[in-house]
């Protein structure tokens, strides 16, 4: 498998970003339920799910274990759980907020209580098939950079940074056999990962960056696309000038257009989503837009100032060629605009997601339903402090809480990217559609 972006490290209980539970999640980890191709939580490592009164009692899988070889039991949902609750600083764990109550009821039995009503309980159901949701067991949490522990078909044989994962298939897999050893490689250059699928050093490139390479591809090589949770987030600082001011951050949403980005740097493929942080595919979808492309209005809301800003851009294809449009558009309505390329992911996400040094930036962020944890917190490196919509979140009103975003302007989304897949000839399997941060390599056929 050929990907772009390569984990800092294997650890996603730490920090954020999608490469980490993508390469994982699913392979390494699994989950109680797993969510299918229509975003419905499905059972796996529990057969069944009953669920009433804000209530859900898990009924685990005979016969699962873990890769060293022990049994998987309840009481290793009930500390994975808990693990998220108390240990993690990854932001999505607010996902495990809801849950008031675990109970090992016995070994293949676990009882938990979420409260918040329907809504919340369902987002909660929903994330038990996400990252959030990766049963891990607790000899195996001093491993979690080096050699992850899960009940997957997989387990890391090597990890290099920035370059490659290599995975060895279990032969005890519970789930039946897997066919076959993988690895996903890294490539920086969409052309280099489709010329190692050309010379056949890969059977799949995922997520390909370059829709305009599509066109010269040869005949064989077969090509999907599909949609993703990727929003592609042009991110302002809320607690910096000058994006402190709501009138300048909705300026920047009025001066940028956003057609203008999906023709450039996808191509047409990617969609757009009236620049909220929502996919099509999430039920609270708005449908429609907030800020269409209007200068003039710009120009109104910065009232003849010009702001000078500083755009932090990583070094991915998409995101050096959309700076470049928003450089321009910017410029045209007054901004003083500077572009700064920093290395993706080392750099950036230490200081722009983990040191928060940074005025305005520009990365796709691809974890799943992920507005709780993009504008519910004001520790994050958004900044964006707003009570009304943690309350809303708080009580499952995800639609609600983002009409207040959008009105405060707290980022701008410029497209939803699509998600591109190449096959070499003679392999298939994978659903080009992204629903959750899992990349299912048993799934591959070959």
């Amino acid at each position: 498998m050929a990907a772009s972006a390569a984990p800092a490290g294997l650890d996603f209980t730490t920090t954020g970003g999608a490469a980490a539970p993508q390469a994982l999640v699913g392979n390494v980890y699994e989950t109680l339920v797993r969510i299918d191709a229509s975003g419905t939580p499905v059972p796996h490592l529990a057969e069944h799910v009953e669920r009433g009164g804000g209530t859900f009692t898990f009924h685990l899988r005979d016969g699962v274990t873990f890769a060293d070889g022990t049994p998987f039991t309840a009481d290793d949902a009930a500390f994975s759980i808990h693990y998220v609750q108390h240990e993690w600083t990854n932001g999505l764990k607010a996902q495990m907020d809801p849950v008031t109550h675990v109970e090992v009821v016995d070994e293949r039995t676990l009882r938990v209580t979420v409260e918040g009503g329907t809504a919340a309980e369902d987002a909660w159901l929903w994330s038990m098939g996400t990252l959030t949701g990766a049963m891990m067991t607790p000899a195996g949490v001093d491993r979690l950079a080096t050699a992850p522990l899960g009940t997957g078909p997989y387990t890391v044989a090597r990890f290099d940074v920035g370059e490659a994962i290599e995975f060895d298939a279990r032969e005890d897999y519970w789930g039946g056999d897997v066919a076959r050893n993988a690895a996903i490689r890294y490539f920086d250059d969409p052309v280099s990962a489709v010329n190692a699928l050309r010379v056949g050093d890969a059977d799949v490139v995922w997520g390909m960056q370059a829709p305009q390479l599509i066109d010269t591809l040869p005949e064989d090589i077969r090509v999907e696309v599909g949609t993703t949770n990727g929003e592609v987030l042009l991110s302002m600082n809320n607690t910096r000038a000058p994006f402190d001011d709501p009138n300048v951050r909705r300026a920047v949403a009025y001066a940028v257009d956003r057609a203008a980005v999906n023709e450039v740097v996808y191509n047409g493929l990617a969609t757009d989503t009236g620049g909220a942080p929502v996919p099509p595919t999430d039920p609270w979808y708005p449908g429609r837009d907030f800020y269409p492309f209007d200068p003039d209005k710009a120009r109104e809301l910065l009232a003849g100032r010009s702001p000078e800003i500083t755009i932090t851009v990583p070094n991915r294809p998409y995101a050096q060629e959309a700076s470049e449009l928003i450089y321009s558009q910017l410029r045209d309505v007054g901004f003083r605009v500077r572009l700064e390329t920093v290395e993706f992911p080392a750099v950036w996400l230490n200081q722009v997601l983990k040191g928060h040094d940074y005025q305005a930036s520009l990365v796709a962020h691809v974890e799943p339903r992920d507005v709780p944890m993009l504008f519910g917190d004001p520790e994050y490196y958004l900044g964006y402090d707003n009570a009304v919509v943690r309350e809303r979140i708080a009580a499952g009103d995800m639609a609600g809480a983002v009409e207040q975003i959008m009105d405060d302007a707290a980022a701008l989304t410029l497209a939803n990217a699509p998600n591109i897949v190449l096959y070499a000839p003679g392999v298939s399997g994978l659903n080009p559609n992204v629903v959750t941060d899992s990349l299912p390599l048993n799934e591959v056929e070959k």
